[in-house]
C-alpha cells in the first residue's frame, strides 16, 4: 500500500496503524508540545494522546489506534 507522510509516498505492507506505519516510515518525532518537546506514541493504545497527527486533513487523530490505508495522507506536526 502508499501512503503520503509530509508530502513524501512511502510504500508500507497493509495491516499497520498510522502509528507503525509512521515508524517504519523513520518518523521518529509525531508533533511537539507546547513548550516545543518532540513528542511520540508511548501507550499504543490512546490513553496518552501523543500519537497525535493530521490523517487526510483531519487534525488530532490519533495514530496508534487508525489503520493506515492506501492513499491516505499523514502529517506529522510542529
Amino acid at each position: 500500500m502508499k501512503i503520503t507522510i509530509n508530502g513524501q509516498d512511502h510504500e508500507l505492507e497493509a495491516g499497520l496503524s498510522v502509528a507503525a506505519a509512521l515508524a517504519r516510515a523513520g518518523v521518529a518525532t509525531f508533533r511537539h508540545s507546547l513548550q516545543g518537546e518532540p513528542r511520540a506514541p508511548l501507550c499504543g493504545m490512546g490513553i496518552c494522546q501523543e500519537c497525535r497527527v493530521r490523517i487526510d486533513g483531519r487534525d488530532q487523530r490519533l495514530a496508534c489506534m487508525t489503520p493506515a490505508l492506501d492513499g491516505m495522507s499523514v502529517e506529522t506536526g510542529p
